[in-house]
């Protein structure tokens, strides 16, 4: 626990952090490559390069600088990193790693102006976020582990399976190579996957596209032109080649109650959305799906959804958008997600809004339904990389 004096210091130095955070991370994550390397595979390094990862571990760190003091409030703030380093099996050997190198790099960012008092309060913190976040992840582990089906670390699956869905898209089904049940998990969860590619390990998470069935789970894996792992999916691996995965986690799943949904989703951010549906028309709640796709060749799993209309009627309004669409090309609407065609297809009510795809795309509809008066407790998103703000400048 922090002293009262350290707490003086954290408040009177922290606008200062504030200001230079962005600086902070940069350093820190070349600096903790350098020292200790064996942690570089559990990072996509796509990620570093674009600022995404940096930004990430700033937002967390001045989330909880400004939540110390409501524990119940900065538990549920940091469930978004706590699922992320579930799905990467970090483990509490690996928190002093960080630590050491992020006060390394406030002091090569700040200097003289980090007094040992100063660094002493700042470690103190640290200390006191790695405890808690070893504490929730603790439990998440146990959690899963007790389940049927579930496993602690990591356990072998085998593909069993795979089906192209669009021209980018393939699905991967995987069963576990002991033989055993599988756990059941959330819908709208992904899981973590660990591979090993020119005689090194990579770490990913993707999204789990087919509701709980006890036997298998189901990946489906765009294939992205840079995409290291995703490349490796669709170019090398095949049916019996096997692969590591790591416990389901993510928070974007379906709340409780009945009011009616809109899904929203853009390309493979349609992967959490199917279990989604699923569940939630199992339920009784009627749900309007949205997709927007490139084009015909980009859709995928259209006769998945089409199946689904037909068991639900009465509950499932489907409506496709293509960016790009010839003539002859059935489909519902032609350009982009706009706020006008959000609000045609808005529930009336207090509907729940979940929506998935590139950064763009989730900031413009989450503006789109702010606008329409859809309260912030009820638009649900998640990013398939590092978190970050959908309007950030």
């Amino acid at each position: 626990m922090l002293t009262n004096e350290q707490e003086r210091l954290i408040d009177a130095t922290a606008p200062v952090v504030a200001e230079h955070l962005d600086a902070i991370t940069q350093r820190f994550y070349p600096l903790m490559f350098e020292r200790y390397p064996e942690v570089a595979p559990l990072f996509n390094q796509a990620h570093q390069v674009d600022g995404a990862q940096p930004k990430a571990l700033a937002g967390a760190v001045l989330a909880y600088v400004q939540l110390r003091r409501d524990p119940a409030e900065a538990r549920r703030v940091l469930a978004t990193v706590v699922s992320k380093h579930v799905s990467l099996d970090i483990r509490p050997e690996q928190y002093p790693i960080v630590g050491e190198c992020l006060m390394a790099a406030i002091g090569e960012v700040l200097g003289d102006a980090v007094t040992p008092e100063i660094a002493d309060a700042w470690s103190a913190l640290y200390e006191e976020l790695a405890g808690l976040l070893i504490e929730l992840e603790a439990h998440r582990y146990h959690e899963f582990a007790q389940r049927e089906g579930g496993w602690h670390s990591m356990r072998t699956f085998r593909i069993a399976a795979t089906h192209q869905e669009s021209s980018v898209i393939r699905s991967f089904v995987l069963v576990p190579e002991d033989g055993g049940p599988v756990a059941d998990f959330s819908p709208g969860q992904y899981i973590g996957v660990r591979l090993t590619i020119d005689g090194e390990p990579v770490y990913r998470h993707y999204s789990l596209s087919a509701s709980p069935n006890g036997r298998s789970y189901r990946l489906s894996i765009k294939r992205e032109a840079e995409g290291r792992v995703s490349r490796h999916f669709h170019d090398v691996l095949g049916v019996g080649d096997t692969l590591s995965l790591l416990p389901p986690a993510g928070d974007l799943t379906l709340a409780e109650g009945d009011e009616p949904l809109m899904l929203a989703s853009g390309g493979v951010g349609q992967t959490p959305m199917l279990p989604l549906a699923t569940q939630a028309l199992e339920q009784g709640r009627h749900v309007v799906y949205l997709h927007a796709a490139l084009d015909r060749e980009h859709h995928a799993f259209a006769e998945e959804l089409a199946a689904l209309v037909a068991a639900y009627p009465q509950q499932l309004k489907s409506v496709t958008l293509y960016e790009n669409a010839v003539d002859e090309t059935p489909v519902d609407h032609v350009g982009r997600l706009d706020r006008e065609l959000i609000a045609r297809y808005l529930p009336a009510g207090e509907p729940r809004c979940y929506f998935v795809g590139p950064q763009g795309f989730m900031a413009a509809v989450d503006s789109a339904l702010e606008s329409l008066g859809v309260a912030e407790d009820h638009r649900h998103f998640e990013h398939f990389g590092p978190s970050r703000s959908l309007h950030a400048a």
